[in-house]
């Protein structure tokens, strides 16, 4: 059985501009509170390099590319452990509401039976992570749309 960590957020600034923000890796670190660097080409097959609060320490991790479609979101996958001992997605998407408002969906599973000690160790820190991530995201597009609108 999957562990799912699934969020929703209504964002009030174009998609275009969400899409900016989501995909401009590597200002991660000045918005994204989970995870604070992030560098990748996002064609699928290609690494995704992050460093991610789990700890207090941030930790380097490494994933691949699974998906990319732009302008409407992102997917990629760790490396499985063998035997089906661990395994997890991460996506992001956008879909637009209308001109000036986005929803975005970020969407994590773990499977396998190491899926267990994994939660015992980190459950809150992935649900607070990325939590903090969606947040994050809403509130730095709706900043800089209120700017762009202040012009």
């Amino acid at each position: 059985m999957k562990f799912i960590i699934e969020q929703r957020i209504d964002i009030a600034a174009p998609a275009e501009l969400v899409w900016q923000v989501l995909s401009d890796l590597p200002r991660y670190g000045e918005w994204n509170p989970f995870c604070i660097e992030c560098r990748s080409s996002l064609r699928p097959g290609a690494p995704i390099d992050m460093k991610v609060k789990l700890m207090r320490r941030p930790q380097t991790q490494r994933e691949w590319m699974l998906r990319y479609e732009a302008g409407r979101g992102f997917a990629y996958q760790m490396k499985p452990v063998p035997l089906g001992a661990l395994s997890s997605l991460r996506f992001h998407e956008l879909q637009v509401l209308d001109a000036q408002r986005t929803r975005y969906r970020s969407y994590f599973h773990l499977q396998g039976w190491l899926k267990p000690l994994v939660l015992a160790l980190f459950r809150r820190q992935l649900q607070e992570g990325f939590a903090g991530m969606t947040q994050a995201l809403s509130q730095r597009a709706e900043a800089l749309w209120q700017q762009q609108q202040a012009r």
